[in-house]
């Protein structure tokens, strides 16, 4: 006993000197990621690139299609193999006709299979031409490491696999759009019924969101016997706003706040590069003249504000600007941490005869 409590205080004090966060493996997942939203950063992983299988969180994915394809107002109509979608259902009745919308909040909100298949007939086409679209669409996300087979997840493919870092970027991806956080974000949604003399009514199964944590946003739960529990959500508290994804999971709930707080106590968002005038060079023709459109955000911890340090590379003024002949862009504010470049904005010349943005060779930079 004496020896485990020895290790205990030398494995804390180890990490105290070393500066790192009291968090390594705590969690119930197999893999497991919490992401700041505005900046990207990932305070917290547990094996974040491990290719699991993700169950129904892949309808985050099937809901973003669906809302970008401007076709929310648009009437489905129900077909056989929606229908007969196995799993979680909205009992969906064949040719039924619905909104696009209420769909979207079925599938969300009550996971329905039928609603998947249901989507992505009537988006898609066909099954197969809208797990191109979701294919594509996890493409320009970056989501290297993911690979959409269906559009419900269910085990009926071998190859429909992700991570819960490529769920975290598709999570902060859809957070950007409007309706996706009010559809994410809704406890209690009514449809009309095919008869219209009663609603239906679907409660979110998101209990972070409905009851075990005040500052959850959003999010998606997901269960398959193969892929176990899997959930993403999303969180704010103050200007800090997070996102949770946990893969195979047993005490998914507890994790997500466990990794939100510990988000929340250690991290705050502080201002790396200030919008207004940029104060880069003495040059007579920089000098008053440059400026960043807008602020950088980045979350630091209280120890690591100390740490992060500006550099600005300016392009070398030439003879042609004198006539007016500006590029709108002049160079690249970047702020690092330590050694690592966390944020870059382009600096912008003011003068009125500004031309649209050029790129200028390497050769022509320098730091200031």
């Amino acid at each position: 006993m004496r020896k485990k409590l020895m290790a205990a205080v030398l494995s804390f004090v180890l990490f105290m000197m070393a500066g790192a966060p009291l968090v390594q493996a705590d969690t119930s997942a197999a893999s497991a990621v919490l992401m700041e939203q505005q900046s990207g950063r990932v305070l917290y992983e547990k094996n974040p690139h491990a290719i699991m299988r993700i169950a129904s969180i892949t309808k985050i994915m099937t809901a973003v299609i669906a809302i970008e394809s401007d076709k929310l107002n648009e009437v489905v109509t129900v077909s056989e193999e929606a229908v007969q979608t196995e799993g979680s259902s909205l009992y969906l009745q064949k040719g039924e006709k619905i909104l696009l919308k209420d769909l979207v909040y079925g599938l969300m909100l009550r996971s329905g299979n039928d609603a998947a298949m249901a989507i992505a007939e009537h988006v898609g086409g066909s099954k197969e031409g809208f797990v191109y679209l979701m294919n594509e669409k996890a493409e320009q996300i970056g989501m290297k490491n993911t690979y959409f087979a269906n559009p419900h997840g269910l085990d009926d493919s071998e190859r429909h696999r992700s991570t819960a870092y490529d769920m975290a970027l598709l999570t902060r991806y859809a957070m950007e759009n409007e309706t996706f956080r009010e559809v994410s974000g809704t406890k209690v949604y009514r449809a009309p019924s095919p008869e219209g003399d009663w609603d239906r009514v679907w409660r979110n199964k998101n209990r972070l969101l409905t009851e075990k944590y005040k500052h959850a946003t959003g999010g998606k739960t997901g269960y398959t016997k193969k892929a176990r529990r899997t959930l993403v959500t999303t969180a704010t508290k103050g200007d800090l706003d997070l996102i949770a994804v946990t893969l195979n999971a047993p005490d998914d709930w507890n994790d997500h706040i466990y990794m939100y707080e510990y988000g929340f106590d250690t991290y705050d968002p502080k201002i790396v590069l200030e919008k207004g005038k940029v104060k880069a060079s003495n040059h007579p023709f920089y000098k008053g003249n440059i400026y960043l459109k807008r602020d950088a955000v980045y979350p630091l911890t209280k120890k690591e504000e100390e740490a992060v340090s500006i550099r600005f590379r300016l392009l070398k003024p030439k003879e042609s600007w004198k006539e007016g002949k500006v590029p709108e862009v002049v160079g690249r504010a970047e702020a690092f941490l330590k050694d690592e470049k966390i944020y870059s904005l382009p600096i912008y010349y003011q003068g009125k005869t500004a031309e649209k943005e050029k790129k200028g060779s390497w050769k022509d930079w320098w730091p200031w």
